[in-house]
């Protein structure tokens, strides 16, 4: 299911010059935050957790989810180069299980480790927040990846509806619409983190089985769809 050199030519063109200085602004905008709250707020886990939640899980890691998520195939399709991909004797599945894969691990690289890194800064992981949080960005980095990779091969316009998503929805109605929340990857992926944090540090409004259950579902659902939607594309000259 896992094609190398898929793997290659997706790196190349997520990690490119361009794209790369993208990918570095928002952490490099965390920690640099990180240290200013300490510097002046001191060790406080409550200020923490409100910079951890309110910068890099609202807001840092779903705009790194739409960057590499579209980015791993939306260019592609959109300037037509895709057809020299699919010409290729790889299945079409294996094609977004693979972008998937570097899309995932470029969002974790991009997301868990600064979180990880700005909560240490903030608190020194007390209350677990430094931990809890990072494992919150892991996991959203998976079902991030997976909707926006599907946006990227289902519409043209699919940086902009991702970053609709990642602005409006998550960063504006997922923190502080109630209903909204329930249909949040941001609060799916909070429920794991309330559970390692200490008591009364994180907050999710929704539960950690269902939260489980709609992550699985996000990602495989996306998954199996973008797969879908890649095979209907045809090539010059196929029936």
């Amino acid at each position: 299911m896992y094609n190398p050199t898929v793997a290659r030519l997706t790196y190349r063109a997520l990690l490119g010059r361009r794209r790369a200085a993208i990918l570095f602004v928002l952490p490099a905008l965390l920690i640099v935050i990180a240290v200013a709250v300490r510097a002046f707020a001191g060790a406080d886990d409550q200020v923490a957790a409100n910079v951890l939640g309110g910068f890099a899980i609202a807001t840092m890691v779903p705009l790194i989810g739409v960057i590499a998520g579209t980015g791993a195939i939306g260019p592609e399709i959109d300037d037509g180069s895709i057809v020299y991909l699919l010409a290729k004797p790889v299945k079409r599945p294996t094609i977004i299980f693979t972008k998937l894969i570097v899309a995932i691990a470029v969002t974790m690289v991009f997301s868990a480790l600064p979180t990880f890194v700005a909560g240490m800064i903030l608190n020194g992981n007390g209350q677990q927040i430094a931990v809890a949080y990072t494992i919150a960005a892991l996991v959203a980095s998976i079902a991030y990846s997976a909707l926006f990779l599907l946006l990227g091969t289902v519409s043209r316009h699919a940086v902009v509806f991702g970053l609709v998503y990642a602005l409006v929805w998550e960063a504006l109605f997922g923190s502080f619409v109630p209903g909204a929340r329930t249909l949040s990857v941001q609060q799916w992926s909070l429920a794991l983190a309330e559970k390692v944090g200490g008591e009364g540090a994180i907050t999710s409004e929704v539960g950690l089985p269902l939260a489980t259950v709609l992550l699985a579902a996000v990602t495989v659902l996306a998954t199996w769809y973008a797969g879908q939607k890649l095979r209907t594309l045809k090539l010059a000259g196929e029936e």
